[in-house]
């Protein structure tokens, strides 16, 4: 747990002459454990930090105080939903949109910096790459990396709105750029947090999201497993990881494998509902 005064230490670093025309918004749920580390870095590069939360029970609200980000609640509203909502608080039209455990590192905010240094930048979308930190050993540089269409243009592009999905798709004919820098994914605290965090998303995602038919579900519930670990373990290097590596290409799979178990089973109860034809 972070404490509200490590985050008002960390907020004394930043200088407002440093800042570019961004904010950059989070939305929380209970995420105490980074957020004033998250929040301080942000201001190194934004002049802006909006929270939108939905009801943190723990020291979210104070440390995100203490750290200078602005708050606001809101009861949540889906994935994309509650993206759109931060969007629209946002005072600066480009926005860097942030989850509570992604640390811009230093490298990436000099890069971000002096994208403005001119005036507004030459594109209005731009990519961060995603390098995740493990809770134990060195930040994956070649596993798992991704890129996150972070930086934007809130004119151009907009959040979904959607409960299950928060991606933008990109409008034909506009050109995406690709930031060099590291964005710091602290993406879990250990087997059991990610065993957690796969569970829920797993959840929203059956719920909330687009469905197959009836057969197909059923033979990913059947088949898709191996597939899936295949996916995590080899194409996104995993492996390279050792047998930690392994345990958490195993875990993933499964957290993937669940989205299709419990989208079965809501189209298994939806049946059930339904009145008999005839």
């Amino acid at each position: 747990m972070q404490r509200p005064e490590d985050a008002i230490s960390m907020g004394r670093s930043w200088m407002s002459e440093q800042a570019a025309p961004i904010s950059c918004y989070i939305r929380t749920l209970n995420e105490e454990r980074l957020l004033g580390r998250v929040v301080a870095a942000a201001r190194e590069v934004v002049d802006e930090v909006v929270i939108v939360d939905s009801g943190s029970k723990d020291a979210t609200v104070a440390i995100a105080q203490a750290a200078g980000a602005r708050m606001i609640r809101q009861e949540w509203l889906g994935n994309g939903r509650q993206k759109r909502f931060a969007e629209d608080q946002c005072r600066n039209d480009f926005v860097l949109d942030l989850d509570a455990d992604e640390v811009v590192s230093p490298a990436l905010a000099a890069e971000i910096r002096a994208l403005f240094v001119a005036g507004p930048p030459p594109l209005p979308i731009y990519e961060l790459r995603l390098l995740t930190v493990p809770p134990v050993g060195k930040p994956w540089a070649n596993i798992s990396v991704a890129y996150r269409r972070k930086l934007y243009d809130r004119r151009v592009v907009r959040a979904p709105d959607h409960k299950a999905w928060d991606q933008f798709e990109v409008p034909p004919g506009v050109e995406v750029g690709r930031l060099a820098g590291d964005l710091l994914h602290y993406s879990f605290r250990d087997v059991a947090h990610l065993v957690e965090k796969l569970n829920r998303v797993s959840t929203v995602r059956a719920r909330d999201g687009k469905t197959s038919g009836r057969v197909a579900v059923a033979a990913r519930v059947l088949f898709a497993w191996p597939f899936y670990f295949v996916k995590h373990y080899l194409f996104r290097g995993l492996y390279r990881a050792g047998i930690y590596g392994l345990v958490l290409a195993a875990i993933s799979a499964y957290g993937r494998w669940l989205r299709d178990a419990k989208m079965y089973e809501r189209m298994l109860a939806d049946r059930e509902r339904s009145p008999p034809r005839g």
